[in-house]
């Protein structure tokens, strides 16, 4: 029997007619709806690190190459807490891994309503317009990164084959540039394919 039960049985059982007795009916009520209280907000407490958790797991899957292990877990920390942001990005990553483009855009979108400070999700988004083909999208989105963190090396990168795609090649070789600066590796066969095509603009 849980404690409302216990409470609800008492009042019953010892009927309360003076008014000494009112107000001590009167107390129990309000002491029981403070110990629902502290219940509802345990229980929240506890669902929150429980999502915590499945997101953290899920990540771990990621880390592995188990995406679908990793969705279902994002899944389930999404549905113990719908505000987590970081689940939303961290699907979206999954979903995008899994070739499951517009799927992924969905799970960027939503984390960002939720937090439209996270640097990640509009990065992750830039990367899902890339494989789409919709490069403007993409560089805006890479935009938007760098003005929330502009430590976050891969936007510059990820913006250089962007701009490298629409043919702007000194803007590519900018952020080309930026990003070796901030110590990112880049993949010598882009360098190579960059340098050439700023040679053409030269000669």
């Amino acid at each position: 029997m849980n404690l409302r039960h216990v409470l609800i049985s008492c009042l019953r059982r010892y009927p309360l007619k003076n008014n000494i007795s009112h107000s001590f009916r009167v107390i129990l009520i309000f002491v029981c709806s403070i110990l629902f209280s502290c219940a509802t907000t345990q229980q929240t407490q506890l669902k929150s690190r429980d999502a915590e958790g499945y997101n953290n797991r899920g990540f771990a899957y990621c880390q592995i190459g188990q995406y679908d292990q990793a969705i279902s877990d994002f899944t389930k920390a999404i549905k113990m807490n719908p505000r987590l942001a970081h689940a939303y990005n961290n699907r979206g990553a999954a979903y995008l891994y899994e070739d499951q483009y517009d799927q992924a855009i969905s799970d960027f979108n939503k984390a960002i309503e939720i937090d439209p400070r996270l640097a990640h999700a509009y990065n992750n988004r830039g990367w899902a317009y890339m494989k789409k083909w919709r490069y403007d999208q993409a560089i805006s989105d890479f935009d938007k990164t760098i003005e929330i963190d502009p430590k976050l090396v891969e936007a510059y990168y990820y913006r250089a084959i962007a701009y490298f795609l629409v043919e702007e090649y000194e803007k590519s070789l900018v952020d080309t540039i930026k990003a070796q600066q901030l110590g990112y590796q880049i993949p010598p066969k882009f360098l190579d394919d960059l340098r050439k095509a700023a040679r053409g603009l030269d000669a």
